[in-house]
């Protein structure tokens, strides 16, 4: 590497606002993030299930579709 071109890389703390501390290294320093994997509902299994069925029932009645039947076999 040639000296006096690259930025310092060294240790940093990552704090969430869940209050997870995460230790890493970085050219930016310590700083904090809003969601990570400790609280995100992805990752926890809290992550709410969209009822898209209902919404795509609404849309047809908005719309005044009716909803196609499969031909018969």
């Amino acid at each position: 590497m040639k000296k006096g071109i690259h930025p310092k890389y060294g240790p940093a703390k990552i704090t969430c606002a869940c209050g997870a501390v995460y230790e890493t290294s970085t050219t930016r320093g310590d700083f904090s993030v809003e969601i990570c994997s400790a609280c995100h509902p992805y990752y926890t299994g809290k992550q709410k299930l969209l009822d898209t069925e209902g919404r795509v029932e609404r849309f047809n009645r908005k719309y005044g579709r009716t909803t196609r039947t499969p031909a018969p076999k």
